[in-house]
């Protein structure tokens, strides 16, 4: 029987824990935290697929030593933690020979990941860093649609976390940490532009879409979503980007922000002797305005990716939608984000992934991973079309 641990109980690790617990072939999950509220929340989440096969510890994701001590004998470590501890998470899951994943979130800590490829090898591990929702599932389907072409010109990737009944004026609502939301607005994102990286501010170059059943929506350039994919094809692919949907009105409300310094670190003197960093109203801000429990969200994926066939041009779109769980009460984003990475786990516990360490795109073999995403339910689709044929 396998056995996984996962570090952080918070959602996207008891999501994680979720998944893998719904396997029989699974034997036993053990789930970390420092927190032991936490923890004894999650518990009474899984309680209904744990049936006696799921383990609580309080453990500190900071003391790699510790996490090495516990994971010995597991088929695979999930970090859900910050990405700063992602690092030397990695070098003790080599040292104490276990696979491992995570969900990114800092594009230079995933390639110091990845420089353990050596170690990983020697080891007779796997590093699979980045494999949430994006950077990681999107990429995934991304490669996937990339290998049905001959030759690839443009990677247009969209994604977003949307409230299923948006409210004016800002029509959203908050499906992860409103520090983490900030810091994709504030930031800078990577693109492929004539086949050279480049860099564009975040929120920027706004694409209107139509997507049935919502009509119009609204697409900017996401900060960090596209993490290693760009420089992996850079020269070999003209356009590539990623940007985060939003219904109509967001972004600009979003970009409007920005450039009056909400998003700004450095401290301002509102009063005499009174100093606030702006982002540290704008989190109190997003918190209040964007966080609607009971609402239900959704998380949309629609990659388009355009280049030749058999010396005719041709389009791959692939796209996905996921609704709120409510017989598990389970947000799209946690299933989106925590299920990847639990499918990944899974497959380099399985031994279905060659050791060593690997970017998503180049660590996750994309059709037996879309195979595993349809079993829980991903309302995924792609189709292949001619973009030279003539209607009749």
């Amino acid at each position: 029987m396998m056995r996984y641990m996962v570090l952080g109980a918070g959602f996207q690790g008891r999501a994680c824990a979720f998944d893998m617990l719904r396997n029989p072939a699974v034997g036993e999950v053990l789930l970390c935290d420092a927190d032991a509220k936490s923890l004894a929340s999650a518990k009474a989440f899984l309680a209904k697929v744990a049936r006696g096969r799921a383990q609580f510890k309080r453990l500190d994701a900071a003391d790699p030593a510790a996490v090495k001590r516990q994971a010995k004998g597991c088929n695979a470590l999930v970090s859900c933690v910050p990405y700063f501890l992602n690092l030397p998470l990695a070098k003790a899951a080599i040292s104490a020979r276990v696979n491992f994943v995570d969900l990114g979130g800092n594009t230079d800590i995933v390639k110091k990941e990845i420089a353990l490829h050596p170690q990983a090898v020697k080891a007779g591990v796997c590093v699979l860093p980045d494999n949430g929702l994006g950077p990681g599932m999107i990429s995934t389907l991304a490669v996937h649609a990339m290998s049905m072409l001959d030759r690839v010109d443009e990677v247009m990737i969209y994604d977003g976390g949307l409230p299923q009944k948006p409210v004016p004026p800002l029509n959203y609502m908050l499906t992860f940490s409103e520090h983490g939301l900030i810091n994709e607005y504030a930031g800078t994102a990577v693109a492929l532009k004539d086949g050279k990286l480049a860099a564009v501010p975040a929120l920027s170059e706004l694409d209107v879409l139509e997507l049935a059943p919502w009509g119009r929506v609204e697409a900017g350039h996401a900060a960090g979503g596209l993490s290693t994919l760009a420089e992996s094809y850079q020269g070999k692919v003209k356009t590539m980007f990623n940007k985060f949907i939003r219904f109509p009105g967001h972004i600009p409300a979003m970009e409007a922000m920005r450039a009056l310094g909400f998003f700004d670190l450095q401290p301002l003197e509102v009063r005499k002797g009174v100093k606030i960093a702006p982002r540290e109203l704008s989190v109190k801000l997003f918190r209040r305005h964007f966080l609607r429990p009971g609402d239900e969200d959704m998380v949309v994926i629609h990659n388009v990716v355009r280049g030749v066939k058999d010396g005719r041009p041709a389009e791959v779109v692939h796209d996905l939608v996921d609704r709120y769980d409510r017989e598990n009460k389970m947000t799209a984003m946690m299933r989106t984000t925590a299920f990847p990475a639990s499918i990944v786990a899974q497959m380099a516990g399985e031994g279905r992934i060659a050791p060593g360490a690997y970017a998503v795109e180049a660590g996750v073999p994309p059709e037996p991973f879309i195979e595993e995403a349809r079993k829980r339910g991903f309302d995924l689709n792609w189709k292949f079309r001619w973009l030279d044929a003539v209607s009749s």
